[in-house]
C-alpha cells in the first residue's frame, strides 16, 4: 500500500508517543479515517458516465474537425480517471487489497493506459521518503534537475535543458501522457511487477482500442491531431495536478531523514482553493494531510487540513500553504534558481 511511512512503521509510531502519534489521535477522534462508500459511489459513477459520454461524442461526431473538442475533454476525464486510480493504490476506496487492485488495473490499465503495478511501486517510494534526492523517484535527475548539486552533476539531456528548465517545464508536460505509457510498457520486464501477462494484456487493450477507434473513425491526419491533443493536454492536467504538491519545497539527500511527521509535512505544499479547485486537483491540493494520512478518503481532507495546521502551529512546524498561481510561480523559481550551475558553466566557455 503506498503510504508515507510503511504500516509496521506508522504502527510504531502511533504507540511510542511520537508528534505523529498525537496528531494520528485527534484525526481519528474526529472519524476522519472513517470509509466514505458513498461518496466514491457516486464520484466512480460520474467519471465513468463522463468517459462514455466522451466516446459516445466520439461516436456520434464521426470524421469532423470537431472531434479536437472532444479529444480535449477526453483528456479532462482521462486525468479524472486517474486521479481515482490513485485514491484505490492508496486504499482510500476499498479496505482489502484485491478489490483495490481488480478496480486499480481497471481504471489505470485499460482506462487511461497507465500501469497500475509500475504506478504503485513508484508511487510507494515517493511517500515513504519525499524530495529526498536518493529515495524519491520523482525527484531523481532524469530529464530536469531539482537540486544544485544535481545540476553540477548532469549528464545527457538533464544538461541539455537543465539551465531554462523553467521556461520548457510546461512545454516538456505534454509530453508527460505519452512518458506514462512508455514507461509503462518497459516497466512489464521489471522483477517487481506482479501480474504482468494482466497488466500486459490490458495496456495492450487500452492502446489497441484508442488507436483501432480513432483510425477506423477518422481519417489519419485527424487522428494523429487528436491522438496528440489528448495525449498533451492529458500530461499537462496531470502535471498541474501533482507539479504543486513538492516542487520548490525542502529536499533532502544523503542521511538527512527527519522524522515521519516532519519528513512529510515540510516537504509538502498545500494549494488553497474551494470545490472547484478540490474537484480539478482530485484532493492533491492537500498534499501534506495526504502525504500525512495517505488512506484517508477524499472528502475528509479538507477538515484534516484544519487539525493538521493548527497542530503544526502547536508543535513549530512549518506547514506551507498558498494559492495555486503561486504554487506555480513558486515551483518555476526554484528550477530557474538550481539550473543555475548549468548556465554559469555555459557562460564561463
Amino acid at each position: 500500500m503506498p503510504a508515507s511511512a510503511s504500516a509496521a512503521e506508522q504502527r510504531g509510531l502511533a504507540g511510542n508517543g511520537s508528534d505523529f502519534a498525537r496528531l494520528s489521535q485527534r484525526i481519528a477522534a474526529a472519524g476522519l479515517m472513517r470509509r466514505r462508500p458513498g461518496y466514491y459511489t457516486a464520484r466512480i459513477g460520474l467519471v465513468v458516465a463522463l468517459y462514455a459520454a466522451g466516446w459516445g461524442a466520439f461516436f456520434l461526431l464521426g470524421d469532423s474537425w470537431g472531434q479536437l473538442a472532444v479529444a480535449a475533454f477526453l483528456a479532462f476525464v482521462f486525468g479524472q480517471v486517474a486521479l481515482l486510480a490513485h485514491d484505490l493504490a492508496h486504499r482510500q476506496i476499498f479496505g482489502r487489497r484485491r478489490p483495490s487492485e481488480i478496480m486499480g488495473r481497471l481504471f489505470g490499465n485499460l482506462g487511461v493506459g497507465m500501469s497500475y503495478g509500475w504506478w504503485m511501486n513508484k508511487h510507494t517510494r515517493h511517500h515513504a521518503n519525499p524530495n529526498h534526492e536518493d529515495l524519491d523517484p520523482d525527484v531523481a535527475p532524469d530529464i530536469l534537475v531539482w537540486s544544485t548539486d544535481q545540476a553540477r552533476a548532469s549528464r545527457g539531456v538533464a544538461r541539455v535543458i537543465g539551465g531554462h528548465q523553467a521556461l520548457l517545464f510546461f512545454p516538456l508536460l505534454t509530453l508527460e501522457g505519452f512518458n506514462l505509457h512508455v514507461s509503462s510498457l518497459r516497466a512489464l520486464r521489471a522483477p517487481y511487477m506482479k501480474k504482468r501477462a494482466l497488466e500486459g494484456a490490458l495496456l495492450l487493450l487500452h492502446i489497441a482500442g484508442l488507436l483501432s477507434a480513432l483510425f477506423l473513425v477518422l481519417s489519419p491526419g485527424k487522428a494523429l491531431a487528436f491522438l496528440a491533443l489528448n495525449q498533451c493536454l492529458f500530461g499537462v492536467y496531470l502535471g498541474c495536478t501533482f507539479a504543486p504538491n513538492h516542487k520548490g519545497m525542502p529536499t533532502f539527500a544523503g542521511d538527512e531523514r527527519p522524522d515521519f511527521l516532519r519528513r512529510q509535512v515540510l516537504t509538502s505544499r498545500n494549494v488553497r482553493g474551494g470545490r472547484l479547485t478540490d474537484v480539478m486537483l482530485g484532493g492533491l491540493n492537500y498534499q501534506i494531510e495526504h502525504h500525512l494520512f495517505p488512506s484517508m478518503p477524499t472528502p475528509h481532507l479538507r477538515r484534516a487540513r484544519t487539525v493538521v495546521r493548527q497542530y503544526c502551529a502547536e508543535i513549530g512546524v512549518a506547514y506551507h500553504e498558498t494559492g495555486l498561481i503561486r504554487s506555480y510561480r513558486e515551483a518555476l523559481v526554484h528550477l530557474h534558481r538550481v539550473g543555475e550551475p548549468i548556465r554559469r558553466q555555459r557562460r564561463a566557455r
